[in-house]
């Protein structure tokens, strides 16, 4: 579909000529500017977010100075482009002609403002250029007297040009490979046949733009041999930490300006051989959207307090975010390492109270709280159970292959059997209900398993039979068969709990209010866990027959007991104290960390959104709850006001208008500016971890982080290259690159050569 000029007497449209087409800014001075510039009437009611949606202005409307060519492709406005060159008389010369874009006929008084308001900003331009002058004479007086000229104003000579143009071309191949995921490598040195050269990637590319006729590179590199390298791996290290710091700082200057963010790791990570912690911020950007952007990699620390201390310093003073504006935290860590990162939150929570330890809105609380318990077997079984999954998804035969049974186990119940089918083909591993569709499941795996390996028509690998064959050997011990019995029926406890955490605006709310009869029904099972125990072990034994499974102790604990002749410890009993008993106990105080009292309040205060309002008969208290926020207020002062405003303004709203059903909808009401109190709190709720993001289209750090890590090789990972790649729309300044990289790493006589590193020909 064609794009339309806006512009009045402008007929031009995307499909005649290869004009660039440029939206109007979300902005509301800027966009303010283009409409009044434009002088069209028809445009002034409309907001912001329309006009970016729905209106284009060409080109030919902006000085060519205001225009930038960042490639042959690519065409950007500068970030204070106002259109300035309008047709405003042309429609005057056929007073007949049906005119579509309606001119505004300005009064006398609109044109003497608009004339005063011209010759302020040609006086505010020649008193800047005075001024600028004035200091170039002051700078030149000093130097006449001895004084050291700043050397940042010092003409750049021929020579220094040329290595900045050739420095650009270095950071633009880096950032190229970076946004296209190519490593930097590429062959490993033992792949490259004995007497052959081969270069890299890095270097490929260099040759490429150099036969491509790259002025700069040419004559940089015409002289040569052909077999050295352009940029030693010291020099490319360099720039790509630059890049990396330079995208980075782009996203952290956003999450600057918006005041409130909060903290999210996602699951530790292999990056060449060193595990990595994923580092991802959450914040309310310019435009009122929620946004949870990947800010980099975080070097994995066995040690949970030096952890803790690496963490707060790169946060603070490495990427330089300042804590006290952090509202919230949040952890998701695979089994194992879940202590460790709690450590890091009670550390951060005692130099930032108001960074509260949340569950992750991506993560279901049943998955969270399972991989959180500190018993070993669990952590065994929670690893099945993801490599089972992984298995049955290597290819679409095994789906099938899987399917084939379930149809053959369900003939009695077909939407049962159907249901389950559907899940197989899904990440069915993070879901609510993990525990009991597995426990539906057991008997159709080790069905498929075995037949797998024991198919006489050798219709699978030896890769695929021989993994089939460990997995069906590790789902059939009884141990893995009475722990996810036992998590099942724990957790079937906090599944609606959790379902409604991740659930609508006011599931969330009206589930803050019923995690103290969750806690009720966990501590009465505490008290009973004999009998408790005793059915779920019942159950665990009944499946175990079914399967034809063994019951019998581990074998670790056998072993320990050889010679023991006083011990009478059966294994019903041996699977209540090592598994039963601390599993509910965990679970429990687990709830109590996450949901403490303070996350409860700031729960409490989800009231706020007009929907949550009409289901509570519009009769809150978010006053009493929202003290937390006090200090984050811009007018503390009129609070008790202003929400009775806001009650009142959805109590008598008229039939036709509906409430507002998330804080996204609440946050983008065109009147919320009325509410200055109001919206702080609405931004501070929309970014704690547990609240969802509302619009899938800002969630794309994970997405993009998850994609990256799923089509890297682990050796050829880069955690510089992951986040170019990750934030690959992320504006760049590459004179700024240049400028730091010259700064950081060279003098004046001493910038970098070409001939850095060679490499012999054998």
């Amino acid at each position: 579909m064609p794009n339309f000029c806006a512009a009045p007497n402008c007929t031009r449209k995307s499909t005649q000529s290869d004009l660039a087409f440029f939206r109007f800014p979300r902005d509301p001075a800027r966009c303010q500017k283009w409409v009044e510039n434009c002088r069209r009437a028809d445009l002034e009611d409309k907001t912001p977010d329309q006009l970016n949606k729905h209106y284009r202005l060409c080109a030919k409307h902006f000085e060519t100075s205001m225009i930038c060519r960042t490639s042959p492709y690519r065409t950007v406005l500068r970030d204070n482009a106002i259109p300035t060159i309008f047709d405003l008389t042309s429609h005057l010369n056929n007073p007949h002609s049906r005119h579509r874009k309606r001119i505004k006929e300005l009064s006398e008084d609109e044109i003497r403002t608009l004339k005063q308001k011209k010759i302020d900003e040609t006086s505010e331009q020649e008193q800047k250029h005075k001024e600028t002058n004035n200091s170039n004479a002051q700078n030149l007086n000093a130097e006449e007297g001895g004084e050291e000229q700043d050397e940042d104003i010092l003409p750049l000579t021929l020579e220094e040009k040329e290595n900045k143009e050739y420095l650009k071309s270095l950071f633009e191949i880096l950032i190229l490979m970076g946004k296209q995921n190519i490593p930097l490598d590429g062959h490993e040195a033992e792949e490259i046949p004995e007497g052959l050269f081969t270069p890299d990637n890095f270097q490929a590319l260099l040759e490429c733009r150099i036969n491509s006729g790259e002025e700069v590179l040419r004559k940089r590199f015409e002289t040569t041999a052909v077999n050295t390298l352009f940029c030693s791996k010291t020099q490319q290290k360099q720039m790509l930490e630059i890049c990396e710091s330079c995208i980075r700082e782009e996203t952290l200057r956003e999450v600057r300006d918006s005041h409130f963010f909060s903290i999210i790791t996602d699951d530790v990570v292999d990056i060449a051989g060193e595990e990595h912690l994923p580092v991802l911020v959450r914040f309310v950007d310019e435009s009122h959207n929620l946004r949870e952007e990947f800010v980099g990699f975080l070097p994995y620390e066995a040690d949970a307090e030096i952890l803790a201390v690496k963490f707060h310093t790169t946060i603070t003073e490495k990427w330089g975010l300042n804590m006290e504006y952090c509202r919230g935290q949040a952890y998701i860590v695979s089994s194992g390492f879940s202590s460790k990162m709690k450590v890091v939150a009670s550390r951060l929570l005692e130099k930032y109270p108001q960074a509260i330890y949340t569950l992750c809105s991506s993560c279901a609380l049943n998955m969270w709280l399972a991989k959180s318990v500190p018993v070993m077997g669990v952590s065994v079984a929670l690893g099945t159970i993801e490599e089972v999954c992984s298995f049955f998804h290597r290819s679409p035969q095994l789906l099938l292959e899987l399917d084939s049974v379930i149809s053959v186990l369900f003939q009695n119940n077909e939407e049962r059997g159907n249901e389950l089918k559907e899940i197989c083909h899904s990440q069915w591993t993070g879901r609510h209900d993990a525990f009991e569709i597995l426990v539906d499941l057991l008997q159709a795996l080790v069905l498929c398993l075995d037949g797998i390996n024991n198919d006489t028509n050798i219709r699978w690998n030896n890769c695929i039979a021989g993994g089939a064959f460990v997995l069906c050997s590790a789902v059939t011990d009884f141990d893995f068969i009475v722990t996810i019995v036992v998590l099942k029926n724990v957790l079937s406890f906090t599944r609606a709990f959790g379902k409604n955490l991740q659930g609508q605006t006011s599931d969330v709310f009206f589930a803050a209010s019923s995690l103290t009869a969750v806690l009720h029904s966990l501590n009465e099972v505490m008290e009973n866990i004999e009998v408790y125990h005793e059915f779920w072990f019942e159950e665990a034994t009944n499946l175990a027959t079914k399967l034809d499974i063994q019951m019998k102790l581990p074998g670790k604990f056998r072993r320990a007991q050889q010679g023991n002749v006083d011990s009478q410890l059966t294994s019903e009993s041996y699977y209540k104290e090592t598994l039963s008993v601390p599993t509910v106990e965990h679970i429990i105080q687990e709830l109590k960390d996450i949901f403490s009292e303070q996350h409860l309040k700031a729960l409490k205060c989800l009231s706020l959104v007009p929907s949550v309002m009409g289901q509570l008969k519009f009769n809150t208290s978010e006053e009493h709850h929202a003290d937390m926020y006090r200090s984050d207020l811009p007018n503390p002062d009129t609070l008790s006001a202003e929400l009775h405003c806001w009650r009142i303004k959805w109590k008598h709203r008229g039939k036709d208008i509906e409430l507002p059903s998330t804080i996204y909808e609440a946050l983008h009401l065109p009147d919320i500016k009325f509410f200055p109190n109001v919206y702080a709190l609405l931004k501070v709720l929309c970014i704690l971890p547990v609240m969802k993001v509302a619009n899938e289209r800002y969630e794309n750090g994970r997405k993009r982080l998850r994609a990256y890590l799923r089509n890297t090789l682990t050796d050829q990972r880069s955690s510089n290259l992951a986040l170019l790649n990750i934030n690959f729309d992320i504006k760049h300044d590459l004179d700024l690159m240049v400028d730091t990289y010259i700064k950081l790493y060279t003098t004046k006589s001493e910038l970098p050569t070409g001939n850095s590193e060679t490499t012999e020909n054998t």
